[in-house]
């Protein structure tokens, strides 16, 4: 049962003491008179009960993860692919190269950065409506199953490039839709949730990459590569609706009555009994109010310091991904020009899975660094995209393989250094607003891409 902050200001519901210990202890407040069991090692079952619901929730939010990015990387993969004029005409699913045939370059009329724009601009103008809008989750969920759905769908039966751009519109508004809302709703779960959010939004890159650029190779058309993927929104309603608890939902076995203030402040009638009690008594605890919107307006400065460094790492990388991937290529080798802008892909989501998992691990504090080290890797592309200097294939693998793992570094490092730096009463909003940063990144990535493009494919081939 989860108590929606947008529909009421003092909600009561009943929730267990161990789990108002963790949750406090997630917003920096400890909870010093939390009764505790005796020295037994063994679990009751109820405690045993909650241990596997927490499991459950950190498999689910792995799995939302996944499929809420699923098909956004689906679509920046396929975008060689979906420029192409015969895009829905080829069975052997592999797009001939209707390039510009200029006697200098290998390039498609149009930068795939226009993918890139109708993949995010959608999903940022969500992402700045929605934590300023009722925070109906499961409204918010049920569209944006139904957007992915219908993204896969017209992209995949589309008879003409607008008709596959509006399917990519869909995706982006779903994609968007999705991950504002399922990170405001961490905020009432184990905060290991954003770990697990992040690893799946990794293995997202990795499965959509490869999924598409393994169905292809196999001779799959792309549309019907597409059409597969339908499976994919299915899983995700599935997951939310079946598999996700939220906290609140089970009987407590300590007898303490506890109204915590907007602050997060603890008042007690009498000091909780460290004596068990039957499972039938509750603890009673008062949510946060829900914020107004001067008072989010008035917390967006002191995010400036997640969002900057988070933006900023998102421009470069999707600069490098979306301008310069399909303008270094390798001619003459086992792999086509078509060929080698999927695996890249796919080699790029490969670094941002594994970062994304890291941050149990280690924790990076100084987000900075990671952007200057993007700006880098912006610097060498550039460089192969004009001079093609680089003598094999294998060197720019690894290029890109470090240009996914910083990416995927600055995301889940931001989003955990919130849940644990930024109080609780305003960690759902934070949350949001953060994700949103990412989203411009990209955004102004995809509008430099367009005429980077043309410029570079213009020059004499070196």
């Amino acid at each position: 049962m989860y108590c929606d902050p947008a529909t009421t200001s003092n909600t009561t519901i009943i929730v267990s003491t161990n789990f108002i210990a963790n949750l406090l202890a997630a917003g920096g407040i400890q909870m010093s008179a939390v009764p505790k069991r005796s020295n037994s090692s063994e679990l009751t079952p109820l405690q045993s009960h909650r241990e596997q619901r927490n499991y459950g929730n950190l498999v689910a939010y792995w799995i939302l993860g996944l499929c809420n990015n699923f098909g956004y990387v689906v679509m920046l993969s396929a975008a060689h692919d979906i420029l192409s004029e015969n895009f829905n005409q080829n069975v052997q699913g592999e797009s001939s190269s209707h390039s510009v045939d200029n006697s200098t370059r290998e390039c498609n009329p149009t930068s795939t950065g226009a993918i890139l724009l109708a993949d995010i601009l959608p999903s940022l103008t969500i992402k700045i409506l929605a934590p300023f809008f009722p925070f109906l989750v499961h409204v918010r969920m049920l569209v944006v199953v139904l957007l992915a759905a219908v993204g896969f769908l017209l992209v995949a039966l589309s008879t003409s490039e607008w008709i596959a751009i509006l399917g990519v519109v869909c995706t982006s508004f779903g994609s968007g839709l999705g991950e504002v809302t399922l990170l405001s709703y961490s905020s009432v779960f184990d905060k290991n949730v954003i770990s697990t959010w992040s690893s799946g939004t990794g293995a997202a890159g990795i499965l959509g990459a490869s999924s598409y650029a393994g169905l292809t190779a196999l001779g799959l058309s792309a549309a019907n590569s597409l059409l597969v993927m339908l499976v994919v929104p299915v899983v995700m309603a599935a997951t939310f609706w079946l598999l996700l608890r939220a906290p609140g939902s089970g009987r407590c076995t300590w007898k303490s009555v506890m109204n915590y203030s907007k602050t997060g402040q603890a008042d007690t009638d009498e000091s909780p009994s460290s004596e068990p009690i039957s499972e039938a008594e509750t603890v009673t605890v008062e949510l946060p109010q829900r914020l107004t919107v001067a008072e989010k307006l008035r917390i967006i400065p002191s995010l400036l310091m997640y969002m900057i460094p988070l933006g900023l790492v998102y421009l470069f990388e999707y600069f490098i991904n979306q301008g310069l991937f399909e303008l270094t290529y390798f001619p003459n080798i086992w792999l086509t020009h078509h060929e080698q802008y999927r695996w890249f892909q796919v080699d790029y989501q490969i670094g941002v899975f594994l970062s994304r998992s890291s941050v149990n691990l280690f924790v990076i504090r100084k987000l900075w660094i990671l952007a200057l080290l993007q700006f880098l890797n912006v610097i060498f592309f550039t460089f192969e995209a004009v001079y093609l200097f680089v003598p094999s294939i294998w060197i720019v693998f690894a290029a890109v393989l470090w240009e996914g793992l910083l990416g995927g570094a600055a995301y889940v490092n931001t989003f955990y250094r919130i849940s644990m730096e930024v109080p609780f009463e305003k960690r759902e909003f934070s949350m949001g607003i953060t994700s949103l940063s990412d989203s411009i990144g990209i955004g102004l990535a995809g509008a430099i891409a367009l005429p980077v493009h043309n410029i570079l494919c213009q020059l004499p081939k070196p």
